[in-house]
């Protein structure tokens, strides 16, 4: 593979080493191998410290000088994963993808993640060199091990990908991008069945740069991202590989943070991910991949890798890493540049939201009221029809079954359903049956009762809720507890966090667009939060009080050019500014707005994920958003989690959660991803 530049633009982690001596470091190499045992850190200090250029001249000095292969005898001296990833740097780099490929297909099994990774993150020219180092490592044509190995448009893609055929950045046409965005929504989403071969052909052959265009138009012509219809229309491998090829498209350094959190997160480690990646990526990007990981992740990728291995492995992977950026929200210029046009997109983007509840065809509120008291009469519960009709109804619809049983019965349908049904599915069905305001009203209720105070809950409510929807919550408390809002929040909250708190109650936020002069502004208040910690508490005070104002009272499309302008003038994320220089709930809040600014349903997928991670499971919290956003935007949510946790909120309620609490979650999930 041709030598990366290492010029001013050079993102790699490993660069040549200086003064370099072939013949020196071969020699150093035979003295750590030579006699009984082997010095690995020597081992590992040279070569993570030379580029791959530089190691195949050592290789060729060690022949030379020694009559011997020195790759053989690493392997030799070496065991295991530590053996694995200095044996991969020993490779040059189409080599190395030329041996992971060959593993990936070879045996009982095929690794598609592998051939799924190598393939769709390449360019054209290391797609060649890797066809070419096959060919000449394994005397097989790379082709035709494909077609042996796999089937269908999981196949077929793959040979597309393998010509390296792609268009050139610089090919791209207005018309056909137009073109492009009709022929894949008529491929998919209008079509009865699915044509696969649009889909290949064009993400296929496109170019980045026009593929990008294409992905942005669909969404402003759709209302949905390309990633929703590839899971929506393709499956298995084929689905997998596309979504690849999209986030490639979009932000290779991107797919491969993503890849390198999932290779560590959770039980277990996978090497042979963290290996490839580690060893094909420190010459060309690490840099970018670890800014985006510290962005996307909030720790990064060295501590990561610190506390998930160990041994001289953990210090080969730490060198070629090549530097632990724990100042949270530094920015290198190159990724605030990426972090910035990641602003600009939002700002143009109007993504549809839609919930996963909708109101019920033939809806007939007097066969639903005589349904639910026949569940209800004599002994036992029929829960499973209470589920199906209120999960199945709008809140409108379900106000109107309320009416219509009081008027047939002479009864309360809440007061009935509190008598049947009980702990977690009872808070669930109650929840549903209230008006949305009045829910939310006693959920704010319940977070200030008794000792102690659900700050999350407070943040999460007021945090979130349009001007509209925080009066109607007003005028529900006020006409179901008797007090104001503002007196509950003030006599049970103090200091700083009340004053926010009071501030979001009072849903007062402007709804005009974006004033840039100002947005500059108030970016450069936000920026002299990073003075925090070198100023007196009078001035820290001061800069809260200023910056509560911003975040408590801009509308979202100005607050977005905030956080640009604060990108671009500190090379800072506002976000993790805010982590990193304040504490404790008045953090919490703030973060929580800035989160519901840059992208609502994430903030409510975050939420979801924590309420069923690890042990045991935060009920009220999963509840709560169920309930509250099962008819604003659930279906986002859903892709959301998907997105980020590789795995669906679907499968994540069936995994924790059980019985009929589990039947009504699933309903108002409304789907499988």
């Amino acid at each position: 593979m041709a030598k990366p530049a290492q010029g001013g633009n050079y993102r790699g982690s490993i660069r040549d080493f200086p003064d370099f001596d072939p013949s020196q470091d071969a020699e150093a190499l035979y003295t750590a191998m030579k006699g009984f045992g082997s010095d690995k850190e020597a081992i590992l200090e040279l070569i993570t410290s030379r580029s791959n250029r530089q190691r195949q001249e050592i290789t060729q000095s060690y022949k030379s000088l020694y009559g011997k292969d020195l790759i053989a005898d690493l392997k030799y001296e070496l065991t295991g994963k530590f053996e694995r990833l200095i044996v991969g740097l020993m490779r040059p780099l189409a080599y190395c993808d030329a041996k992971e490929i060959k593993d990936a297909i070879s045996g009982i099994g095929t690794d598609e993640k592998c051939l799924i990774e190598i393939l769709a993150s390449r360019t054209n020219e290391q797609i060649h060199q890797l066809v070419a180092a096959y060919k000449d490592a394994y005397e097989r044509d790379l082709e035709s091990d494909i077609l042996g190995d796999t089937s269908g448009h999981f196949q077929k893609m793959l040979v597309v990908l393998l010509q390296g055929t792609r268009e050139k950045d610089d090919v791209v046409s207005e018309d056909l991008v137009q073109q492009d965005v009709q022929d894949l929504y008529e491929a998919g989403e209008l079509k009865w069945g699915t044509d696969e071969a649009q889909f290949i052909y064009i993400l296929g052959n496109r170019s980045k740069q026009h593929l990008r265009l294409v992905f942005d138009e669909y969404l402003k012509t759709t209302g949905k991202p390309i990633e929703a219809s590839i899971r929506g229309e393709l499956s298995g491998d084929f689905e997998r590989l596309m979504l690849a090829v999209v986030k490639c498209i979009r932000s290779t350094p991107e797919y491969f943070a993503e890849r390198l959190f999932k290779s560590m997160k959770g039980l277990g480690t996978r090497d042979n991910t963290l290996i490839r990646i580690m060893v094909s990526r420190s010459e060309l990007d690490m840099l970018d991949i670890r800014e985006i990981f510290r962005t996307k992740y909030e720790k990064s990728l060295y501590s990561m890798i610190k506390n998930d291995t160990s041994g001289e492995y953990k210090k080969a992977l730490l060198k070629l890493c090549g530097g632990d950026d724990d100042a949270a929200g530094q920015f290198f210029p190159e990724a605030a540049q990426v972090a910035y046009q990641m602003w600009e997109l939002s700002a143009v983007s109007r993504v549809e939201l839609k919930g996963t509840v909708r109101p019920a065809d033939d809806f007939n509120p007097d066969a639903d009221a005589k349904a639910l008291r026949k569940a209800m009469k004599g002994l036992g519960t029929d829960e499973a029809t209470i589920i199906d009709i209120i999960t199945h109804r709008s809140n409108a619809q379900r106000q109107q079954i309320r009416q219509t049983f009081k008027s047939h019965f002479g009864r309360d349908l809440m007061a009935d359903l509190k008598s049947e049904i009980s702990g977690d599915l009872a808070r669930l069905i109650l929840g549903l049956m209230m008006p949305p305001a009045h829910y939310d009203a006693k959920q704010l209720k319940k977070a200030m009762e008794g000792a102690g105070t659900d700050e999350k809950a407070l943040i999460e409510i007021l945090a979130t809720r349009t001007n509209a929807e925080i009066r109607a919550i007003n005028e529900a408390y006020k006409e179901d507890y008797h007090k104001s809002l503002e007196d509950a929040l003030s006599s049970d909250t103090s200091g700083h966090f009340r004053r926010v708190l009071v501030s979001l109650a009072t849903g007062n936020r402007e709804e005009g667009g974006e004033d840039r002069d100002q947005a500059r502004e108030d970016a450069q208040v936000a920026a002299e939060i990073l003075e925090i910690a070198d100023t007196p508490s009078g001035d820290k005070t001061s800069l809260e009080t200023r910056f509560m104002t911003v975040l408590c009272t801009r509308s979202y499309p100005h607050l977005r050019r905030v956080f640009q302008e604060f990108i671009k003038m500190t090379n800072y994320d506002v976000e993790h500014v805010i982590k990193k220089e304040m504490s404790g709930d008045v953090r919490d809040a703030f973060v929580a707005i800035v989160q519901s600014v840059k992208n609502r349903p994430l903030f409510f997928a975050d939420k979801l994920y924590r309420s069923m991670k690890g042990a045991g499971t935060d009920e009220k919290t999963l509840t709560r958003v169920m309930v509250s956003r099962s008819e604003i935007d659930l279906l986002n949510i859903r892709r959301e989690f998907i997105e980020k946790y590789d795995k669906s909120l679907h499968h994540a309620i069936e995994s924790d959660t059980s019985g009929d609490f589990l039947k009504a979650l699933l309903a108002l999930c409304g789907g499988e991803d």
